[in-house]
């Protein structure tokens, strides 16, 4: 089952609960002349997914399908929205187009360089490189910024079936969660590196307003401090595993 709620204007989060890995999993669609879904999904998600978009918009004339990093949860579905949406494009990282995604996808991806700019009609998506943060060579993020909504991607992952949105801190919540990664399977989850605290710091900068996690509660209010904090989580996080 797939829950909508509107965070932003013209901004909707798709969210699909997993129980059995106690997370969430959210996509966001921008309805705009020429609609943008950030994060594909999993191949196995995509029929609810699909039909989740179906109201909303018409999922045919999907434009742009968009995302920070090559990995399943992101892209996994990408061929399946290029089937369904002729006119869709991939919109990734140079990296991520060159290395993997025109390889894997049925069509080219759109590779985004430093401050190129995506526009869907009324707002304006402004790329920022974001390499191995949350991780992988090739990721990225978007910032939209007539709103001030950044796609995060990873960042302040996260567990529960949590609130669509939250005013409250997400450091803590953030916290827990690098700890909990770091006890199982999946330690090493989000690196640090000499880069990490001055690309939170370029994302701070831009003063989101909006912050749309793909795991767990967006959040509405002052995004720059939340990217701030954020570095010392994933040092402590890392520096445990």
């Amino acid at each position: 089952m797939t829950t909508i709620h509107e965070i932003a204007p013209d901004l909707f989060r798709l969210c699909i609960y997993v129980p059995d890995f106690d997370m969430q999993f959210n996509h966001f669609l921008v309805r705009d002349e020429e609609p943008l879904l950030f994060h594909a999904g999993f191949k196995g998600m995509f029929p609810v997914l699909r039909d989740a978009v179906a109201q909303l918009i018409d999922p045919t004339t999907l434009r742009h399908i968009a995302w920070s990093h090559f990995e399943s949860d992101e892209v996994g579905a990408l061929n399946h929205w290029l089937e369904l949406a002729p006119q869709a494009q991939p919109v990734c990282t140079w990296a991520g187009k060159v290395v993997s995604v025109d390889d894997f996808a049925i069509r080219p991806a759109r590779g985004m360089a430093a401050d190129d700019v995506l526009t869907t009609g009324r707002y304006r998506y402004r790329f920022h490189r974001s390499p191995h943060l949350p991780h992988g060579w090739d990721a990225g993020v978007l910032f939209e910024e007539t709103r001030k909504t950044l796609f995060c991607s990873d960042l302040f992952h996260h567990f529960g079936n949590v609130a669509p949105v939250t005013s409250s801190d997400l450091i803590d919540p953030a916290r827990d969660a690098m700890r909990r990664m770091q006890q199982g399977p999946l330690a090493d989850y989000m690196p640090y590196t000499s880069q990490t605290e001055g690309v939170l710091r370029s994302l701070a900068a831009l003063k989101p307003e909006t912050l749309a996690v793909m795991h767990g509660s967006s959040y509405v209010g002052q995004g720059d401090r939340m990217l701030t904090d954020l570095a010392g989580v994933i040092r402590e996080g890392f520096e445990q595993a």
